[in-house]
């Protein structure tokens, strides 16, 4: 067991990310789009020598157009993101682009009173664009997991094996009964004429300790899935992270039978096709 896990750890992949891993464009444009009339009319404001007049011209017309403001400091409130006014309130901050003082107040204090006015951003709806941009690096993260779920979804199909993805341990009473009252969300289910394999994937390029969290986790659950007849738990992991918690995934590796990386999942495959 000791040689083969140090072989599976010699097998972990550096990183999964293609090129279009980096900025999902889509969604980044549609968000674009959709407020992109409103920057539209914001744009006036760029070169206004007296500001409050630029913003008054804008308000008597259309004073909703404000209330896409926050994503010019790359800020998503959505009503939520509270900030000191100045007089030291604690406010909401979509509260400011419900007059033209509060508009005053979020231009002059943020200093886009400054940027606009020396023309340092040309268009709005461009600015925009590449603060969508860097938000949605935050999201890669996320990506990282979907990225693996997609190269595993890809793996079965092409050997034509049915599968089923995100499905819940609700699905089959005998499962929930010996999880208890967690309900477990399975990456991908494959049913078989013998077997229901049940299904975990992730990838972790980089350490932390939700690696261990992860694998205290499935080391609990696995028994408990394998013990029901007609069942087995499948983890399907890979990712240089590891290394950071070796130990931890070792005592994974020693409890769960069915441990596959993206080198040898074609040891799954075959145990599927029989």
């Amino acid at each position: 067991m000791a040689k083969d896990f140090e072989r599976f750890m010699s097998q972990l992949q550096e990183t999964n990310q293609s090129l279009d891993f980096f900025c999902d464009f889509d969604k980044i444009s549609q968000n674009v789009e959709n407020i992109k009339l409103s920057l539209c009319m914001l744009n006036s404001l760029i070169g206004a020598k007296d500001m409050r007049k630029a913003v008054e011209t804008i308000w008597y017309r259309d004073k909703t157009a404000f209330n896409v403001m926050d994503i010019l400091i790359a800020v998503r409130s959505e009503g939520k993101k509270k900030v000191l006014n100045s007089l030291g309130e604690c406010i909401i901050l979509d509260t400011l682009f419900s007059s033209i003082d509060g508009v005053m107040e979020y231009l002059d204090n943020t200093g886009l009173t400054e940027i606009f006015q020396q023309q340092k951003i040309k268009d709005l709806v461009d600015y925009v664009f590449g603060i969508e941009t860097g938000l949605d690096s935050n999201a890669r993260k996320n990506r990282s997991g979907h990225v693996m779920e997609g190269m595993v979804a890809k793996i079965l199909s092409k050997h034509n094996i049915p599968y089923r993805q995100e499905v819940y341990s609700s699905e089959w009473p005998e499962i929930s009964d010996v999880l208890g009252d967690d309900e477990k969300r399975f990456d991908f289910v494959v049913e078989t004429s013998d077997k229901t394999y049940l299904i975990e994937v992730n990838f972790y390029s980089g350490g932390g300790s939700k690696l261990n969290e992860v694998a205290r986790s499935y080391s609990d659950i696995a028994p408990k899935i394998n013990s029901v007849p007609g069942f087995e738990f499948i983890w399907i992991t890979d990712g240089i992270g590891w290394k950071s918690a070796k130990n931890k995934l070792q005592e994974a590796y020693n409890i769960i039978p069915s441990i596959y990386n993206l080198t040898n999942i074609t040891d799954f495959i075959i145990s599927i096709n029989g």
